[in-house]
């Protein structure tokens, strides 16, 4: 249903609601936590909480605005920064337009939301951006991806020394000639708030 181009607004944004939910089980595996000593009903014992510095979530945006919901019904306690890139439409390399994020990122942990990994340059171009600011542990979150565009994301971030992992619900074919993923699902952004005009 994501794919289909007849899909109507409202439903495609609570099926990449939904979907990013079950992504972020797997992207969240490595959260770290510590150990906090509670009271239950019948005893005590020790339980685990979400460590500190808390998990930062970074949609880029505007597109991985439809993801944040998602996320933060998996993490409600997280902060939430917002990146905001555009990939020039000609040299197809990312551009950063806005970002409100703590100035220190250090020992923090990152969650990037894209929903496509296309050409891999807006989401390396953010990963970077992060680990200039401190980050030390990056996922990111991507509906669809593209080969070219993780073969990309590899090469840029080979000699990054923080670990970065990808999570995505689906490989597909590739690139067309304009950038786009084939089959994809079309613009998200787009998709998930009308055209941009």
């Amino acid at each position: 249903m994501l794919r289909n181009k007849e899909t109507p607004q409202p439903v495609f944004r609570l099926l990449v609601e939904e979907l990013m939910t079950l992504l972020a089980y797997e992207a969240t595996r490595g959260v770290r936590v510590r150990d906090v000593e509670i009271e239950t009903p019948v005893a005590p014992t020790t339980g685990v909480k979400l460590a500190n510095p808390a998990p930062l979530v970074v949609p880029i945006l505007r597109a991985g605005l439809g993801m944040l919901d998602g996320m933060l019904r998996l993490v409600p306690t997280a902060e939430v920064g917002f990146l905001g890139m555009i990939r020039d439409e000609e040299t197809l390399e990312p551009m950063t337009y806005a970002e409100r994020l703590p100035q220190d990122l250090s020992g923090r942990q990152c969650y990037v939301l894209d929903p496509m990994l296309a050409t891999g340059g807006s989401l390396g171009g953010a990963i970077q951006y992060l680990v200039d600011r401190g980050a030390d542990d990056i996922t990111a979150i991507c509906l669809t991806a593209a080969p070219e565009g993780i073969e990309k994301l590899n090469s840029l971030l080979a000699d990054l020394q923080v670990p970065c992992r990808v999570v995505v619900a689906a490989l597909d074919e590739k690139l067309n000639d304009a950038g786009y993923i084939v089959p994809g699902l079309g613009d998200a952004g787009d998709r998930l708030y009308g055209l941009a005009e």
